[in-house]
């Protein structure tokens, strides 16, 4: 079953075409055989005219323009005489008749003379059929050759009326996850109006509920902060305090899960508040991408020379973009804070910044474990931790990277390296390099 609106079209049209065109070959096909054959019907009449006015006289065969016409002037006497065949012609009554000499089907005008003799001027029927074929031949020939040039045209007919729909299909596609602005009606055919304006409909609802889910995860975050920080000032107060063993370690464990939760709601924030940002680039500031990683490695370099891990630049060239400073921070914070966590001790991390033409490179490169083949895909999702969920980590990190890389009108890719003895995780964040 054909599922294309598009091949629907073009085959039945294309079958509408085809049998049109069959039908009418046919009937004009037959129309112009019977034509030729009432044309060499005339022409016999008019030659026997001729002879008859005394215009020619005996037996010959009268080529006429076509060699192979085979046009014979028979002369019959007064009386049935010659040949059986000559004696049957001469017995038939004036005018045109079907006859045979020789063995072959003709046909034959036959006249009398005022004196009183016949003749017959006739032509073998095969070779009038085969005129008339050839007549009939040439005049289906531009039915026949008109037809693949009307399947052209109904193709290109087809493309163009659908061609909106083409377009309004790659506008969607070419679309971020979180742009939910309507949908143009202009310069649409009416006919896809109503489809267009329901799309529009589910697109404000969409935002609408996204705009819900948003403002829900950041007042429930911030609700929660607060119970959070005096669950934590409580813990605190009880580190001062003399507990047996036992106790100090279930406090630890419990410290422990209330910096998960604050990791937790500040990524939930972040995540709300990059959300909310504008999406009008041309109001952002042109920030030098370089100098903004400088300062979170410098703000991250405690952490990583505590885990006894080489954290540094590679190359950093000037490399300028247009977004906000902390928006930009946080992307690189994120992405080398989940470096951080997957590497061992004794590892390194690598980061790279230069500016390919219009565009901005961020690489940043890890010697940890790397991320199964089934899961890399997946990483960007929320809440997504895989297989070795290390740390405190929530699983927003590389999400609210995807967000703000998507914000900025640049892609994010993961990919495992592959060199030989050697494993980690490579990073390659790209965004519109700022013109200055």
């Amino acid at each position: 079953m054909i599922r294309s609106l598009r091949g629907r079209l073009f085959i039945s049209l294309t079958a509408v075409v085809l049998l049109t065109g069959l039908v009418g070959g046919v009937f004009a096909h037959r129309w112009a055989f019977d034509e030729a054959i009432e044309t060499q019907d005339s022409v016999l009449i008019q030659i026997a005219g001729l002879v008859q006015n005394g215009g020619l006289t005996g037996a010959r065969d009268l080529h006429g323009v076509d060699e192979d016409s085979e046009v014979w002037l028979i002369e019959l006497g007064r009386a049935p005489q010659g040949a059986p065949e000559e004696r049957l012609l001469w017995r038939l009554q004036d005018g045109m008749r079907d006859a045979t000499r020789k063995g072959k089907p003709i046909r034959v005008v036959l006249r009398t003379r005022s004196d009183g003799s016949r003749f017959a001027v006739a032509q073998s029927t095969g070779v009038r059929d085969e005129i008339a074929g050839d007549m009939a031949f040439r005049t289906v020939l531009p039915i026949a050759a008109l037809i693949p040039c009307l399947m052209l045209v109904i193709a290109f007919v087809i493309a163009r009326s659908l061609g909106p729909m083409v377009r309004l299909a790659d506008e969607l596609d070419a679309r971020r996850a979180d742009d939910m602005t309507a949908l143009p009606l202009r310069d649409l055919p009416s006919e896809l109006n109503p489809f267009v304006s329901s799309i529009n409909g589910l697109l404000r609802r969409m935002h609408d509920m996204m705009e819900q889910q948003r403002r829900f995860i950041a007042d429930a975050a911030h609700e929660l902060r607060t119970p959070l920080t005096a669950l934590s000032l409580q813990a605190e107060n009880l580190d001062q305090v003399e507990l047996p063993p036992t106790a100090r370690e279930r406090l630890a464990v419990l410290r422990q899960g209330m910096l998960r939760s604050k990791h937790l709601l500040e990524q939930l924030l972040a995540l709300a508040r990059h959300d909310a940002a504008p999406l009008d680039r041309t109001q952002w500031e042109i920030v030098e991408l370089d100098g903004v990683a400088r300062g979170v490695i410098a703000d991250l370099l405690q952490q990583a020379i505590g885990r006894d891990v080489d954290l540094g630049f590679e190359r950093a060239e000037p490399t300028p973009v247009r977004g906000e400073p902390a928006m930009l921070a946080a992307m690189i914070r994120n992405l080398i804070d989940n470096a951080l966590r997957f590497t061992s001790v004794g590892g390194r991390i690598d980061v790279v910044i230069y500016q390919d033409g219009a565009t901005a490179v961020l690489q940043i490169e890890d010697t940890g474990p790397g991320v199964a083949p089934e899961e890399i895909g997946r990483i960007f999702e929320p809440f997504f931790r895989g297989q070795r969920p290390e740390g405190d980590g929530v699983g927003l990190g590389l999400s609210i990277v995807k967000r703000i890389v998507d914000r900025l009108g640049g892609s994010i890719e993961a990919v495992n390296v592959t060199e030989p003895r050697r494993t980690g995780l490579r990073v390659l964040v790209k965004l519109p390099a700022a013109a200055v």
